[in-house]
């Protein structure tokens, strides 16, 4: 196998240059990042000052692959008028951020149904992203829609979704998915042990295509399987354990894709639980331990 990317996502506290500063000391290969912040509509426009030091760090740092993870607000199925206009504009927003810098993909939770039913809910998502990317069809940007828990009336959580999703919108060159370890775990998938590791790959494969994937979330899940529960542990110290991870990190097919952690911060936000994490994942690509 050739380079892991493997990294994490990186607070840009201090402007965005700072999250691949954070990410090098850190020894990663891939990053992921917000590329404004991620509880507010309203964001300042980028500056080409700011772009230009964004990509000339990248350029200098040795990480690969870089994603940027869509601002939490962002709803495409909420029923609120307001909330589903600002959606609409906050994603163009974020494709046109990511072209700016650089960036080939942004990552975005589906959006939740709030009590419309999942039918409603996804049309309305498949509305609003084929909107955004119209807008945005001069840019080298695409989508990935992460895999979710399935929490309250979060979309997303059955592969079935996802593939609907993307069937309806087309533009498979712009169009994919986001696994995330955690979500798929709590939403019913059991990746625990080889096997259960590739019978749900087997089933994704199936069902949407292992190709679609173009960035991975590495976490483990505070909650059981099948929870529907969101809520991410250190790898290793939640429900799934560590042969999927170990599994999935020496899974040749998934060889150019950025793995990427989201596991809790220590409570001054300092990076010592993200190199305990990386450390570890690192460990188990070369074929450490197995539980």
């Amino acid at each position: 196998m050739g380079r892991l990317l493997l990294g994490a996502h990186m607070s840009i506290q201090g402007g965005l240059h700072r999250a691949i500063e954070r990410g090098v000391a850190l020894g990663c290969t891939a990053l992921q990042l917000f590329t404004r912040n991620n509880v507010q509509w309203r964001a300042a426009p980028l500056a080409e000052e700011e772009c230009e030091r964004f990509r000339a760090a990248w350029a200098a740092s040795g990480i690969g692959p870089m994603v940027a993870h869509a601002n939490y607000l962002i709803d495409l199925a909420s029923r609120d008028e307001r909330v589903a206009r600002l959606s609409l504009e906050g994603l163009v927003m974020e494709f046109q951020r990511a072209a700016a810098l650089g960036l080939r993909w942004v990552v975005l939770h589906p959006g939740c149904h709030q009590g419309a039913g999942e039918e409603r809910g996804l049309r309305q998502v498949v509305e609003l992203a084929a909107r955004a990317l119209d807008a945005t069809s001069g840019l080298p940007v695409g989508l990935l829609l992460e895999t979710t828990a399935g929490q309250g009336t979060s979309l997303g959580y059955r592969f079935e979704q996802l593939a609907w999703l993307l069937d309806a919108l087309g533009r498979p060159e712009r169009l994919g998915v986001c696994f995330d370890t955690c979500h798929v775990f709590a939403s019913g998938y059991d990746l625990r042990g080889e096997g259960g590791y590739q019978a749900v790959m087997a089933e994704f494969d199936r069902v949407i295509g292992l190709d679609r994937i173009h960035a991975i979330h590495l976490n483990d899940s505070r909650r059981e399987l099948g929870s529907r529960v969101d809520r991410h542990a250190h790898i290793g110290r939640g429900k799934l354990g560590l042969a999927a991870f170990r599994s999935l990190l020496r899974d040749s097919r998934f060889a150019e894709v950025p793995k990427l952690i989201e596991t809790p911060k220590s409570d001054a936000e300092r990076d010592d639980c993200d190199a305990a994490n990386l450390g570890k994942l690192r460990r188990l690509a070369r074929g450490g331990p197995k539980s």
